[in-house]
């Protein structure tokens, strides 16, 4: 099968964003430029850690002295509509990484596909595969304004957290069929 390498520089659009209701939710990446769009599968695990280092990457930008790093969203507005459509999965992300851009001031943001038969080195090479590499996984590459990385932390932010209700005894998801709470003393939710 042949290699896909999708580049989106600035896009339009780049959300984080579920499909279904809470407890069986399945989350995506999405970008979309013009009339093309791509979407990936992810875990919210996924989406957690990326939102975080992105942030952390900013914070750590700001405190460096880089110019231009804005502190949050500002006056932007979080972008709430839906995934667009046709939602269809390119992938299944595996694998990401982030970096800082500095010649341009923007923040790269790289998903390769899950592999059948993923090990730790396998997902060392395709974050190295070049692209000319026919082996190498399906990617998706974004670059982002640090304004557009704000809002994109922000709004992964609002989708992680809105799940299932946490028990306030345990921490642990509350099923709207009830919860077991695996806390000592802790009654049946």
């Amino acid at each position: 099968m042949t290699r896909r390498i999708s580049n989106f520089d600035a896009p339009d659009r780049f959300v984080a964003g579920t499909v279904g209701e809470p407890g069986h939710r399945a989350f995506f990446l999405q970008a979309r430029q013009g009339g093309s769009i791509v979407s990936v599968a992810t875990e919210k695990t996924q989406v957690a850690v990326l939102a975080a280092n992105l942030a952390a990457l900013l914070d750590t930008l700001a405190e460096r002295g880089v110019e231009g790093i804005p502190a949050d969203t500002g006056d932007r507005p979080i972008d709430d509509e839906p995934l667009g459509e046709p939602l269809v999965e390119a992938f299944r992300v595996g694998s990401m990484t982030i970096g800082w851009d500095s010649a341009r001031q923007m923040v790269l943001i790289q998903a390769a596909a899950l592999g059948e038969d993923d090990d730790e080195a396998s997902i060392v090479d395709a974050v190295l595969a070049d692209d000319d590499d026919a082996a190498g996984p399906d990617l998706i590459r974004v670059r982002l304004s640090p304004a557009d990385i704000r809002v994109f932390v922000a709004r992964a932010a609002r989708v992680i957290a809105g799940g299932r209700p946490l028990c306030p005894r345990c921490g642990q998801p509350l099923d709207p069929q009830g919860h077991i709470c695996t806390r000592p003393n802790a009654f049946l939710n």
